[in-house]
């Protein structure tokens, strides 16, 4: 499969979006999609050479003007330099997209503090650090904007073995719509996107590394047989954070080939059951007639 980008050409211009851990993964894959709509984007994470690198790559692949800000979502100080930077350089910020994120797979007893403590700043600390002095620029200024927050589809069901992540991800979600309840009187829209499987190179070995796919094969639990593609992920969300959107706030919107939807549904499994077996399951439990 491979998808086209959805959006009208110049959906984004005149508009400066910031995405945070935008140098890699899917944070790269939006960001290269608002450079294609005629964004201004600034990507966000610790790593100034990375930033570079991807800055370089994305710009000269879509002729498109970008920049990367060394920055610890964790530290308010850091994100409040950011927005500074951003204001020299463009104006004003319109779009704030609040990816950056941690993760382990593992037992949570095996798991110390400090490493537990990482994905909690780094998800929910560093969200709400980016929300709050996003959300203050934009009520000073009197000016409309749209946020958008990269949960995941257990920050509602919870999960094991991502403990940290799943904590995390829960008060995302509730600071997204709580906000969106609150802030939509300033013209605020704040959303959420709630991805499923969307292999990204690093991440997705370090989540899913060798030794467990002889175990787990994550593809056999999506409905759809197969993983989602980042155009189709930066689909979604360049219309969560365009004027097309204006009218939805508060809205968390999941794209995971049906894969929380189906695990959930306690007879989902009898999909499995040979169409000849319901014949005879059929048979089984038809009633008698009446003689």
């Amino acid at each position: 499969m491979n998808p086209y980008g959805m959006l009208k050409e110049d959906s984004l211009k005149n508009k400066t979006a910031l995405v945070t851990g935008g140098a890699t993964g899917l944070g790269k894959s939006m960001a290269k999609y608002f450079l294609e709509l005629g964004a201004n984007v600034v990507i966000a994470s610790r790593k100034q050479e990375v930033l570079d690198n991807t800055a370089k790559e994305l710009g000269d692949m879509t002729n498109g003007n970008i920049i990367g800000i060394a920055c610890d979502v964790r530290n308010y100080d850091e994100v409040e330099n950011t927005l500074n930077q951003i204001k020299d350089k463009y104006g004003q910020l319109d779009i704030l997209v609040n990816n950056a994120a941690g993760n382990f797979i593992s037992p949570t007893e095996r798991l110390s503090h400090r490493a537990f403590n990482i994905v909690l700043d780094i998800v929910l600390k560093g969200t709400s650090n980016f929300s709050l002095a996003v959300g203050k620029q934009w009520i000073n200024n009197k000016q409309k904007g749209k946020m958008l927050n990269i949960v995941t589809t257990y920050a509602w069901t919870g999960s094991g073995y991502v403990v940290p992540s799943a904590a995390a991800k829960g008060g995302v979600l509730s600071l997204t719509r709580s906000l969106a309840a609150e802030w939509a009187k300033y013209n605020i829209n704040v959303n959420a996107i709630a991805p499923g499987p969307f292999p990204t190179k690093g991440a997705w070995d370090r989540l899913f590394p060798k030794p467990f796919r002889a175990f787990v094969d994550p593809k056999k639990r999506i409905p759809l047989g197969r993983f989602g593609e980042h155009q189709e992920l930066a689909n979604l969300a360049a219309y969560l954070v365009s004027d097309y959107s204006d009218y939805m706030t508060g809205e968390v919107v999941t794209i995971d080939g049906g894969e929380w939807i189906y695990n959930a549904g306690e007879f989902s499994w009898l999909d499995k059951v040979p169409k000849k077996l319901w014949g005879l399951i059929g048979k089984a439990t038809g009633k008698k007639k009446n003689k």
